[in-house]
């Protein structure tokens, strides 16, 4: 029942009336409907879209969803992809298409997104001690008997909170255990001690069910293969021991599960050498950045880098700014800025300058600085640039781009506008 009234409410995203709310769209096309604005399949270039517009390739995301679902197929790993990065029901439901267990999510409002939409898996990455919203996750439990929800705890009061506002619920409510990257890293218990003293107390609970150990591997202190790898094995060791002592009775699974977008080869290379426990192991991988993957961070950091026989990833961002100012042979501006544009990791990087329908590299070209609607572009003797030319940057941090981006154009590659993506932040 759930998915099929998913399925209609991701139906209904068509239905939505193009108006002020969405940026970068032609403006002949308000009053029309999302799926009558893609059916026209307008060109990015030629066919009215404003500056700035951010797109999407849609050769580019189809090749990395593939990649990525081959990759866990190949190395045993169930997925669930971290919704947070794009908050894009849409892409939830191709991740999952493309073989995705369910989907990470990191707060209760991005819970009731994802509900809203029919998925029924749901791996909240975070410790979850609000009252009205573990209440309102008890009552989707009870309403809905497929519903399989799994969330983070991390201490021996966070169990006690839970366990306090849990109090009569139908269905007890999974949890796992999330072990800590170490001293002055993120959340999670920073001892073995006290991951067992969480664990004893979940098992104290009728309201709470141990089900497994997680954590965030990025995190590591000084992050390297061998002591991401140390931190990897000692969540193994930890999942073994509770196995030992008989805390996952009646589980039926047992979660074990790490896995940003910078270290998931290690992820999958340390799963791979989980012992037999008590109960079948569902190896779950979170990476979510790889959808869109970028043009800095990820395009650094991404593990393909360390194992480029398993493939790599394509950036599938172009955010396209007009060059509105031209004050000095030294400087340029275009109408992109903080408001648009990701820049909370590295500035985005001009890729491709176009003109009266022709590109060339935007050589010379270098974001020095942002501002709210502008892009401050530092202008060498080979920038060839002129005030109305259209400018292509690629953007790190996917993440903090898709939340300034309601409704996304998807392009193919001769710019062709094929799909829109909805965002709910």
């Amino acid at each position: 029942m759930a998915r099929e009234a998913g399925t209609e409410a991701l139906a209904r995203l068509a239905e939505e009336r193009i108006d002020h709310r969405f940026k970068g769209l032609p403006p002949d096309a308000a009053g029309l409907t999302v799926a009558e604005l893609a059916a026209q399949r307008r060109n990015l270039f030629t066919d009215g879209f404003t500056t700035p517009v951010l797109a999407l390739s849609a050769e580019r995301l189809e090749h990395n969803l593939a990649l990525m679902e081959t990759y866990t197929a190949r190395h045993g790993l169930a997925f669930a992809p971290h919704g947070k990065t794009s908050m894009a029901p849409q892409l939830f439901r191709r991740q999952i298409e493309h073989g995705a267990w369910g989907i990470t999510l990191a707060m209760p409002h991005q819970v009731w997104v994802a509900r809203a939409f029919g998925f029924g898996r749901i791996f909240l990455a975070n410790e979850l001690v609000d009252p009205a919203a573990l209440r309102r996750i008890a009552a989707d439990l009870a309403a809905d008997p497929d519903f399989r929800f799994v969330c983070y705890v991390d201490s021996v009061r966070g169990v006690e909170l839970m366990d306090a506002a849990l109090r009569g619920a139908a269905r007890p409510v999974d949890v796992v255990v999330e072990l800590g990257a170490g001293e002055g890293a993120r959340t999670g218990v920073r001892t073995d001690a006290d991951a067992r003293a969480v664990a004893d107390a979940v098992a104290g609970t009728a309201t709470l069910r141990l089900v497994g150990v997680a954590g965030y591997e990025a995190q590591v202190p000084g992050a390297s293969p061998d002591r991401v790898g140390d931190w990897l094995r000692r969540l193994v060791a930890l999942a073994a021991e509770f196995d030992k002592a008989g805390l996952f009775a009646g589980a039926g699974e047992i979660v074990l599960s790490a896995g940003g977008s910078e270290w998931f080869d290690a992820v999958a290379d340390v799963f791979a050498e989980v012992p037999a426990l008590s109960l079948p192991v569902l190896k779950l991988l979170r990476s979510g950045a790889y959808v869109s993957h970028d043009d800095v961070h990820y395009s650094r950091l991404t593990p393909f880098n360390r194992v480029p026989e398993e493939g790599s990833l394509e950036p599938a961002f172009r955010l396209w700014a007009q060059v509105v100012s031209r004050p000095s042979p030294e400087q340029a501006f275009v109408n992109a800025g903080k408001r648009d544009a990701a820049y909370d990791l590295d500035h985005p990087v001009a890729h491709v300058v176009r003109r009266d329908g022709t590109e060339h590299p935007a050589a010379g070209i270098e974001v020095t600085a942002l501002s709210d609607q502008h892009l401050w572009l530092g202008t060498g003797p080979q920038a060839d640039v002129e005030v109305g030319d259209w400018i292509g940057f690629g953007l790190s941090h996917p993440c903090t781009v898709f939340d300034k981006w309601q409704l996304i154009p998807v392009a193919e590659a001769d710019g062709t506008v094929v799909d829109y993506l909805r965002t709910f932040f």
